[in-house]
């Protein structure tokens, strides 16, 4: 096996045990919806996901927004104070951020703040 396999491994094995490690550490399963973040190479994508009945209550992205003329945090942002008011429009205040796989600095704590800004508690 070439070096660069053996790297790759080693990276998605570390991967997959930091998304492992952060979701069990919501030590509520099902009382408190999941905000679930993806991230692209070019977009952000958020759902807030019901685990008690298996689905998403409400999604937005970055593809949603109209205005794209800033930099990746300041959208990443804009997707979090956007999701934040449509959750509140559904009566949701206090969810569980899972940032599955990812790193919370940059794009993915930029959506945090937008969340929380948008009147969600995590």
């Amino acid at each position: 096996m070439s070096y660069l396999k053996r790297s790759q491994k080693k990276i998605e094995k570390r991967s997959k045990r930091r998304a492992f490690r952060v979701k069990n550490k919501q030590q509520s399963w099902g009382l408190f919806p999941r905000v679930a973040v993806f991230r692209s190479l070019n977009h952000i994508y958020a759902q807030i996901i019901d685990d008690s009945i298996g689905s998403t209550i409400v999604s937005f992205s970055s593809l949603n927004l109209k205005e794209k003329k800033a930099d990746k945090k300041a959208i990443a942002k804009e997707v979090g104070l956007q999701l934040g008011k449509l959750a509140l429009g559904k009566s949701l205040e206090k969810v569980f951020f899972d940032r599955g796989r990812y790193l919370y600095h940059g794009r993915v704590k930029a959506l945090a703040e937008g969340l929380r800004e948008g009147g969600l508690k995590f």
